[in-house]
């Protein structure tokens, strides 16, 4: 069965493509870009680095611009002139156990005549990043919260260290499931490569601190 799955370039997503590829044929990734097509909506990630990420998984990527205004509508458009068109039918998506975004992947999936499956709902979330961390996926945390988390976090690598961190030093969720933080996932088991980039300056924007990613 034909799935696409919703691509913010972190571990929750990468993870749930690494499950789905056991039940699914993954055709797309499928990415939010800003209104200016320069970076991903979620995190902040350059285009240029989402699209070398794809390129390193193998798997083709789709891309649409939007604001946060009409998001919503560019999403689901897109699944129904596209992929409902293509015989895909199943979206896959990253979400742990947030009742409000398992509403809306349903939602917009529905709208388009496809079905949401979530490979890591209403699963602990210690569990998951253990999971993610013994896969040997590799990431770096690329956003964070700063009523949570200070800029010394951005840049980290997600491994057990990171954890133990997170959990002894912080109220942060240790999956940042409420956005306290966001990474990057640049190399694992479903790779055929690892993604090449530089870390950059760290760039301010209201409560959130930014890690320029440069490939």
């Amino acid at each position: 069965m034909k799935a696409f799955v919703s691509w913010s370039s972190g571990k929750e997503s990468c993870l749930a493509l690494y499950r789905a590829k056991k039940d699914y044929d993954v055709k797309y990734l499928f990415n939010m870009m800003s209104e200016d097509n320069k970076r991903s909506r979620s995190h902040n990630i350059a285009v240029e680095l989402i699209r070398q990420q794809a390129q390193c998984l193998g798997i083709e990527l789709v891309q649409k611009s939007a604001s946060w205004a009409d998001y919503e509508d560019v999403f689901k458009n897109l699944l129904k002139e596209k992929f409902f068109k293509e015989d895909i039918l199943t979206g896959i998506f990253g979400d742990i156990d947030v009742q409000e975004h398992r509403a809306w992947v349903e939602k917009v999936c529905a709208f388009a005549g496809m079905k949401a499956v979530l490979p890591l709902w209403q699963q602990k979330r210690e569990s998951l990043l253990k999971e993610f961390i013994g896969l040997g996926f590799k990431a770096v945390v690329v956003v964070v919260n700063s009523d949570y988390l200070s800029d010394r976090w951005l840049g980290r690598e997600i491994d057990m260290s990171f954890m133990r961190d997170l959990k002894e030093q912080t109220t942060a969720d240790v999956c940042g499931e409420n956005g306290e933080y966001h990474t990057f996932v640049y190399d694992g088991p479903v790779f055929k490569k690892p993604v090449q980039f530089k870390r950059g300056k760290k760039i301010k924007n209201d409560n959130y601190w930014f890690l320029e990613l440069k490939g």
